[in-house]
Parts: C-alpha cells; sequence; structure tokens
C-alpha cells in the first residue's frame, strides 16, 4: 500500500541515509540508473557536501578514467592548472561538460583552498582509461610506473630501461584502433610485444611490493599511491587488450568482468585511505551480478565492481540504489503502477530515501511487475535486487536539464 510506503520515506538527506546503515561504511556507494543527469548530479554534490560536513568524508570516486582523474585531484589539492582545462582533461566519457561536475570540482577547490592537507577533500576516478569504442594505450601507465621505481631503487633491480618499455608499446593507434572492438583480429593484445609487455608489468608491479620497506621512507604517501595506481592500470589494460584480441564467445563477458575488477580494486585502495563516496551506474556497485544485452551476443553477465568490493569489505560496504519516476525528454514517461517504480511515484514528495529491506516488505509478495524501459539509456531498478541492497533513492522527476 502507497500509505505503507509513506510511512518508511524519508527526506533525502545524508543523515537520513546513514541511519538505514549499521555504522559508517568504508565505501558507501550511491549508484543511478542513468547517465548524463544533471538533477541527480546535483543532488549527488548535496550529498556530498552533507558527508563531508557531518560525517567525516573526505574523498569522491565517479566513475571516470582514474588516471585522468588525477588532474582534477591535483587541482582541487593544490590548484594546479585553470578550472576550465581541468574540466577539458580531467574527465572521461565527455562528463566534463557537465555543470554538476564543474560546480563538484570548483567546490572542492574552494574547500581546500586554506586547509592542511590531511583535512583536503580529495578527488578520484574508479574506471580504467577505458571507451566503448575501446582502451586507451598502457604507456602512460607502464612508463609512469618504471619512471617511480627508477628514481628510488636501484637500476639493476629494473626488469627493463623505459626505452624498451618503448619499442614494445610502438605506437598507441597500435593499441587504440577502435575496429577493435567488433574485429577482434585487428587487436595487438595477444601479439608476442603485448605478452612480454605484460610480464614487464608483473615484474614491475612486484617490484614496487617487494621495495615497499624502503619505498615508504624514500617516497610521499601521495606519490606511492599514484605508482600502485599505475601498476593496477598496467596491468589492467594489459589485460584487457589480451581479452579485445580474443575470438570466442567468451569475449565480451570478460571483457565487461575486466573493467569491474579495474573499478573494484580502485575502490578498494581508496577505501584503504579512508571513507569514500563513490557515485557510478547501479550495474557497477549492484551486489548482483551485472548483466547486458550487446548486438547479437545472447545475454551477458558479470560479477559487478560492487559485489567484488562488497565480498571483500562485507558491512563496511553500503550500496545505494536510485530510482526514478519520469525522464520525459527521453520518452520516460510515468510509470506503470504496478512497478516499484510506480509505487513509489504516487508518493507526494518529490524526493525520498528508503530502507531497501522494509520497502521490500511493504511491496508484498510477489515483487512489482518489472519496469520496461523505452529508453536504452536507462536501467529501472530490478525489485529482486532489494534483498541485496541498502537502501533506495527515489527521484520522481528528472527535467532536461
Amino acid at each position: 500500500m502507497a500509505s505503507d510506503i509513506k510511512d518508511i520515506a524519508h527526506s533525502v538527506d545524508a543523515p537520513a541515509m546513514m541511519k538505514l546503515l549499521p555504522a559508517r561504511p568504508r565505501v558507501l556507494a550511491l549508484g543511478e540508473p542513468t547517465h548524463g543527469e544533471d538533477t541527480l548530479l546535483d543532488l549527488r554534490n548535496e550529498l556530498f557536501r552533507q558527508l563531508v560536513e557531518q560525517e567525516g568524508y573526505r574523498t569522491i570516486a565517479l566513475e571516470s578514467d582514474c588516471l585522468r582523474a588525477l588532474v582534477v585531484d591535483a587541482y582541487v589539492t593544490s590548484g594546479t592548472g585553470t578550472l576550465d582545462e581541468v574540466m577539458e582533461r580531467g574527465f572521461s566519457h565527455e562528463w566534463g561538460a557537465s555543470a554538476a561536475n564543474r560546480e563538484l570540482v570548483r567546490w572542492m577547490r574552494e574547500y581546500n583552498r586554506d586547509r592542511h592537507a590531511s583535512g583536503q577533500l580529495r578527488f578520484a576516478g574508479i574506471d580504467g582509461p577505458l571507451e566503448i569504442t575501446g582502451a586507451a594505450s598502457p604507456r602512460q601507465s607502464l612508463t609512469a610506473l618504471h619512471g617511480h621505481l627508477a628514481a628510488h631503487v636501484d637500476t639493476d633491480l629494473l626488469p627493463c630501461p623505459a626505452d624498451e618499455l618503448d619499442r614494445l608499446l610502438g605506437t598507441d593507434e597500435r593499441w587504440t584502433d577502435p575496429a577493435v572492438m567488433t574485429d577482434p583480429s585487428r587487436s595487438v593484445g595477444r601479439s608476442a610485444e603485448a605478452r612480454e609487455l605484460r610480464l614487464l608489468a608483473d615484474d614491475l608491479v612486484s617490484l614496487l611490493d617487494t621495495q615497499a620497506p624502503h619505498l615508504i621512507a624514500a617516497a610521499p604517501p601521495d606519490d606511492r599511491y599514484r605508482a600502485a595506481l599505475y601498476g593496477r592500470t598496467a596491468t589492467g589494460l594489459l589485460r584487457y587488450h589480451s581479452w579485445l584480441a580474443d575470438p570466442s564467445p567468451a569475449r565480451m563477458t570478460r571483457l565487461l568482468a575486466t573493467r569491474d575488477a579495474m573499478m573494484a580494486g580502485n575502490l578498494l585502495a581508496l577505501a584503504a585511505r579512508g571513507p569514500v563516496l563513490v557515485h557510478a551506474h547501479n550495474s557497477h556497485l549492484q551486489r548482483d551480478r551485472s548483466t547486458m544485452r550487446m548486438w547479437d551476443h545472447p545475454l551477458l553477465e558479470w560479477w559487478s565492481a560492487g559485489a567484488l568490493v562488497s565480498a571483500r569489505l562485507g558491512d563496511r560496504y553500503a550500496f545505494l540504489a536510485t530510482a526514478l519516476g519520469t525522464i520525459r525528454h527521453h520518452g520516460v514517461d510515468a510509470p506503470p503502477p504496478d512497478t516499484l517504480e510506480g509505487r513509489l511515484y504516487v508518493l507526494p514528495e518529490d524526493r525520498y530515501v528508503l530502507d531497501a529491506a522494509h520497502l521490500s516488505a511493504a511491496l508484498g509478495d510477489p515483487d512489482p511487475a518489472p519496469r520496461v524501459s523505452p529508453y536504452f539509456g536507462y536501467a529501472p531498478l530490478d525489485p529482486a535486487q532489494l534483498r541485496r541492497t541498502d537502501g533506495v533513492v527515489f527521484v520522481r522527476d528528472v527535467p532536461r536539464g
């Protein structure tokens, strides 16, 4: 009954979100069912401000290129570059054009301006250097990792000189050819050079690990964090390129799983530094398997980044999924009344946060009918997933930005 649901629906703010959880999580994951809507990003920004001011959170992580995000982090912590430059260079997926993302970066810089480094806010990306059309060259991550080690350990310990990496990498265009996504035969990911690079990347990461006591004394914490990030990215990218070259039916599943595994590795590294709010698509943060239909493939299934992180962190990982009523400018009109979104849409206010277990009980048995989206870019919330979700943020209407 709508009245039963109204009794468990609360205004959306950080205190209401935290009351749903048994303790402050190390990773607080806020999902969204569609990308590119500033209404949802403005809400994210406001919740992050409240988490900073009331709950002690200091890091926000987005579904954006983890290496590009270093440009944003340098700006918000030290003012490196200009806001325009950072928005152009610091985001992937063209998300630097978002007014809400720009406002987030501007606010973080202002917050940090007169604060000591220990109290500053940090910005991070959890995604690899990946786009739907393919993957970046591993050059940046490999050479940066090599450079960090070369500056701090004996040259004899390095598995190769820097120019050997350049020789094996060749031109970046070999790695970034967009035709590779639909034609595995064009990929260099399983060439002799790529296989040697995978071994060298493994050796460089191993050297980073085995020299940890020395590097802790020799290099600042941020330098060590970046070096580990470069190592994860280099090995992840080379693995991704290898699967791009795979002609087997498992190719797309492996690619999707590799991407989420890279996200999970980045999230776990951020969690080791302190509590983090991560904002990404529901499908990357849910505890369930992710699914997708692509081209002529049968249904693809793989474990999401959220499922992988939750398996490691247990109740120190919390996931709140966002559900919404309408995106009329994309043809998503009022939801049918027998769907989960339809049951929430009849409530009188525009935004709510609800305990997922209580919501599931209020909805009753059987589960509401699944909503069918007329817009490929929006994924309705699966009612069956409420049992493995901590909370639901409901936004009634998403107007054109």
